[in-house]
């Protein structure tokens, strides 16, 4: 037979649902958020309503829980990085979407093609990872015109591409 007191509380909780919704929006301004920390601290306060103690205000032993509750899932929050659920195996890192990127790679690649053929050559055989001592030997001429070419290629790159030649894209090697 079921505990009377034990049922008494359990219709009290449920008198007081709006009480926790109005103070689960003090610690979670979106409305799905607050919604969870009620449920979440309803959860709880049913699996343990034998430690409620009668004579003692309810509604408080509910608060204390909820604002316990908040303030573990907070601090978790805290030392997670973003995307984790669960253990870090199960890390899932959010990811831009590549269309962005393609379209990306479609200007550079179309700015590449419109720079002239020394620059065009000395740049991609750098990018690609040809030393400019070997990049010279390929094209035929000085180590400081493949440099000189590859850093005009640079420049002009950026200024098709409407960038602004920052010190990262000036140290580009």
């Amino acid at each position: 037979m079921p505990d009377v007191s034990n049922c008494s509380a359990q219709s009290e909780i449920i008198s007081l649902l709006p009480a926790l919704r109005a103070f689960a929006r003090r610690f979670e301004r979106v409305e799905n958020d607050a919604e969870d920390l009620v449920q979440e601290t309803v959860s709880k306060a049913l699996c343990h309503i034998e430690q409620f103690q009668d004579g003692t205000s309810l509604k408080s032993w509910l608060f204390t829980i909820m604002r316990n509750t908040y303030c573990s899932s907070y601090k978790r929050r805290k030392r997670e990085p973003v995307g984790c659920i669960g253990d870090l195996t199960e890390c899932q890192v959010p990811v831009k979407s590549t269309q962005d990127w393609s379209l990306r790679a479609r200007d550079v690649q179309a700015a590449i093609d419109k720079l002239g053929a020394s620059h065009r050559d000395a740049l991609m055989l750098v990018a690609s990872g040809t030393s400019y001592e070997e990049a010279a030997a390929i094209c035929d001429c000085e180590v400081g015109t493949i440099k000189s070419r590859v850093n005009r290629a640079r420049n002009h790159l950026l200024e098709m591409l409407g960038e602004t030649q920052s010190s990262e894209a000036a140290s580009m090697h």
